[in-house]
């Protein structure tokens, strides 16, 4: 039973050093600061249940999300919180459609991380309160209720409501199996924390070694700064994984076009899986162009963690700009648009494989993409959620990993929720890191 009113909402701006040892660097990132801006609901309800929600940040500019967070926060404010899930659907329309706040969007850019991290407060809020893991509200719920919280608005003419009901239907069949198989192996992971382009020859050996160790066979490795330096990095960790396990590339955003053509075929000797992000998210058409001239050479694209919404991603599928999607649990607006596009990947049988890293990214994609396998694709084929060991460490509910691969979480809620000593420290600017940090730097 859902209940209580929503009484508080809060937001912080929680920062982590991460630059200081070229954590997350890539071609177009040199330095960023893993961060988030972290919300709190709370309700009047005598459960004393709260919401935590966050979206991902690189640093700078959180401060900026949190605003934004602030001017959705009269959207929340004494709303029953079953009369949000209850037509979770105008709800989200609601926040997405604020006739002044859209105009800095609409559906992208800050305005829309501010409405991800709001919706997926409330999304851990409904989960705990019935006391499950995001992934089983989600794989228990009735396919009429799950279709009523998704906005098809721009998508229909590629799946309309009727058609998502019909493929979470069918999804019903062999779900009980998958569920318990998910429980028993979990699900497939490959790690991105060996390779940041930060860091030296030796942390990179040192990592892999480690990885492989810990039984890792699908790995991958940042390029697009320097082509030699690519080609160098590139053939010392094919030399280390073998020719048997899995390289996948990614260039962060930094090419053009013909660039990334010539680029990606100087680097097919490697044998990656798939180039991800090789130019601006935004280049639907680039993006087919770069898939049809890499076809020959056996390597697809990968892309989808800077899109702005479901609509870049029906196009992305319409001009069969991609051969494997990446949804981002907090890029797009929450469980409710990612949802939506996980029933188009479906439709157009593209393979979804997450973006996970960051602050929270893992915690959060694992609780969708399992739904994914248990309600909607029905299918490991081609499928693997990327793992990335950092902070960690900072949450309440971490994920678990076992044998590269995400054990399905057994609390209940969205694994939103930081620990509170943490969030002090790290608050941005007054939290004890921070103080320290900015103090040297005064020096």
């Amino acid at each position: 039973m859902v209940r209580g009113r929503i009484s508080r909402l809060s937001v912080r701006d929680v920062r982590f050093p991460t630059s200081l040892g070229g954590h997350g660097s890539d071609a177009m990132h040199t330095d960023p600061d893993y961060s988030a801006a972290y919300v709190v609901l709370e309700t009047d309800a005598e459960d004393g249940l709260k919401g935590y929600g966050i979206t991902f940040t690189l640093g700078k500019g959180t401060e900026v999300v949190v605003c934004a967070v602030n001017a959705l926060a009269p959207h929340l404010l004494n709303k029953d919180l079953g009369d949000i899930v209850g037509d979770f659907r105008g709800f989200y329309r609601q926040l997405t459609s604020d006739s002044q706040l859209r105009w800095i969007g609409p559906e992208k850019g800050v305005v829309h991380l501010a409405t991800s991290a709001v919706l997926n407060a409330v999304w851990d809020l409904w989960a705990k309160q019935e006391g499950k893991p995001l992934w089983k509200l989600l794989v228990d719920m009735d396919p009429r209720k799950l279709v009523s919280c998704l906005d098809f608005r721009y998508i229909t003419d590629v799946l309309t409501e009727e058609e998502a009901y019909e493929i979470l239907q069918k999804g019903q069949v062999g779900k009980k199996e998958r569920e318990e198989q998910m429980l028993a192996h979990g699900y497939p992971a490959y790690t991105t924390s060996c390779a940041w382009l930060g860091y030296s020859d030796t942390t990179l050996k040192q990592l892999c070694s480690k990885a492989l160790e810990d039984g890792w066979t699908r790995f991958k490795v940042k390029v697009g700064a320097d082509l030699q330096d690519d080609i160098r990095r590139c053939r010392l960790i094919r030399n280390m994984i073998g020719p048997e396990k899995t390289l996948m590339m990614d260039a962060n955003q930094r090419w053009d076009v013909p660039e990334a053509m010539e680029w990606v075929a100087k680097l097919a000797e490697f044998k990656p899986l798939w180039i991800e992000e090789p130019t601006s998210p935004d280049d639907i058409l680039g993006h087919a162009t770069i898939s049809k001239a890499l076809v020959p050479l056996g390597i697809g694209v990968a892309t989808g963690e800077q899109c702005h919404n479901r609509v870049i991603f029906k196009q992305l599928l319409q001009a069969k700009a991609l051969q494997f999607l990446q949804i981002d649990s907090c890029r797009l607006g929450s469980v409710n648009e990612n949802l939506s596009v996980l029933l188009m990947a479906k439709k157009f049988d593209i393979p979804v494989c997450p973006h996970a890293g960051g602050v929270g990214l893992c915690e959060l994609v694992q609780h969708l993409i399992i739904f994914d396998f248990i309600s909607v694709s029905a299918s490991l084929k081609d499928r693997m959620c990327e793992y990335v060991d950092h902070l960690h460490e900072h949450f309440k509910y971490p994920v678990i990993i076992k044998k590269a691969s995400y054990m399905p979480p057994k609390d209940a809620g969205y694994s939103t929720e930081m620990k509170e000593e943490s969030v002090k420290k790290h608050q941005y600017p007054d939290g004890e890191v921070w103080e320290k940090l900015l103090a040297a730097q005064g020096n």
